[in-house]
């Protein structure tokens, strides 16, 4: 593991995988936050691994999806070198059945060679989601990422509820900033629901992410042996 460096900047990457564009929206809002904050950040996107096309008779779905892949085809994907650059990892899945999607949890099985040299000890990492309803497993989902960080030795790094944004009506997930999505009344098309109140959620999740960040990497340096 490299020694840290005081007098860098914060270097902060989002890694997600989206379907149909909410966790696009709360990632590139992720993004945003961050370089306001004035870290050095990579927006990388997980692609698909398979067809997408989970369920050809559920149109609405594979057309939101396939207009979603076309919009950000030009997003750079999301390489394991990404993670050994990082300070800080912010991650966004949808959930599926209380689970991250299976294309993050494919890219998540890569970095085992950087596990294995302890690559990815003392990183910060912070999750967040989006489901189809309410009570769509976002706090399983979030929890199931959360397992990932234990075994790399990372640091995690949730919301809480430290920020009056949480107490917003559409948010109020300690564990993640966590949206909502549903059926727009256009037939054939899904909703985008992300809230403006999502989004300073995620502002403020990633500024405390940063914040979190900067002060162990200078903690860290300070202790590290001459």
């Amino acid at each position: 593991m490299a020694t840290p460096d005081a007098g860098s900047v914060t270097k902060v990457a989002i890694v997600y995988y989206s379907g149909t564009g909410n966790v696009h929206k709360l990632a590139t809002a992720a993004a945003e936050a961050a370089e306001k904050a004035g870290a050095e950040t990579r927006l990388r996107r997980v692609p698909e691994y398979v067809d997408a096309s989970l369920a050809p008779e559920f149109t609405e779905w594979t057309q939101a999806w396939s207009e979603h892949a076309e919009s950000v085809r030009d997003i750079p994907a999301a390489g394991i070198d990404d993670l050994d650059w990082a300070d800080a990892v912010l991650w966004g899945s949808p959930g599926r059945f209380g689970l991250i999607a299976a294309p993050l949890k494919h890219f998540i099985d890569l970095a085992w060679p950087l596990h294995a040299r302890r690559g990815l000890v003392n990183k910060v990492m912070s999750s967040f989601t989006s489901t189809g309803s309410p009570h769509g497993g976002q706090e399983s989902t979030i929890l199931s990422l959360n397992n990932v960080f234990y075994h790399w030795g990372a640091i995690i790094v949730a919301p809480g509820v430290a920020d009056d944004i949480q107490l917003a009506p559409s948010n109020g997930n300690p564990y993640g900033v966590s949206s909502v999505s549903g059926a727009k009344a256009v037939p054939g098309r899904l909703a985008e629901n992300v809230t403006e109140d999502n989004l300073g959620a995620i502002a403020y999740q990633t500024r405390r992410v940063i914040e979190i960040a900067t002060a162990l990497r200078h903690g860290l340096a300070l202790n590290s042996p001459e």
